[in-house]
């Protein structure tokens, strides 16, 4: 009787998904509109570090061109284009008031573009952003319910990415720069400022959501 001859097949498991992966950013429109020269700032130095000076009023500028160019340089993270994006956008938002509100629809592809980057810095900053523009104007909160579809995915993935350092110091919560801990604020925000369909619209998008109203 002839052995039979058994063949082992090695099952190899699905290939990673790359959920956690960071994405290349495509050159940005803000980054050729510095270089050119065509943003009224120029970086500034004092004893307290960098900043950005403006070479003429926050209130005058017309945000329906400015906002959505600094929102569109929040992907860079080569200075000193970051550094001008970064600061650009939370004077913008310190200052516009109800000029705020018409650009919304105009923000979101560059949000969205910036958390799809994957980079934990670039989410970091933007989920900053989002805590800042959330309450920078009457009814934005409200205007972004809407929205949640295209900004949320990311925060959902990322909601749970604390780290984990058993007994040591976590210095990024100091700094607030851990991701998890800054999606469960920029959420706990949205609910508060979104009015009454936030909570299930954020539900929806990002189950594991605890609401921590009235706590």
């Amino acid at each position: 009787m002839k052995n039979a001859v058994v063949s082992r097949r090695v099952v190899v498991g699905p290939p990673a998904a790359g959920a956690f992966r960071e994405r290349l950013a495509k050159p940005t429109a803000f980054r050729k509109f510095c270089e050119r020269g065509d943003f009224p700032i120029y970086l500034d130095q004092d004893v307290k570090g960098n900043k950005i000076t403006w070479k003429m009023e926050i209130e005058k500028l017309d945000y329906n061109h400015y906002l959505p160019l600094f929102f569109d340089g929040l992907c860079e993270t080569v200075h000193p284009y970051e550094f001008f994006s970064r600061q650009g956008v939370h004077d913008l938002l310190e200052h516009g008031c109800t000029k705020i509100l018409p650009v919304i629809p105009q923000l979101i592809i560059p949000i969205k573009n910036a958390l799809n980057t994957r980079n934990r810095q670039v989410i970091c900053t933007t989920l900053k952003v989002l805590q800042h523009l959330v309450v920078s104007g009457d009814m934005v909160g409200e205007a972004l319910v809407p929205y949640y579809r295209q900004i949320l995915p990311i925060l959902n993935i990322f909601k749970n990415a604390n780290i984990n350092i058993g007994d040591g110091v976590d210095f990024s919560q100091q700094k607030r720069e851990n991701v998890g801990d800054l999606i469960q604020e920029t959420l706990e925000i949205f609910e508060c400022n979104g009015g009454e369909r936030a909570f299930i619209s954020i539900k929806y998008m990002v189950p594991t959501y605890q609401s921590r109203k009235g706590f």
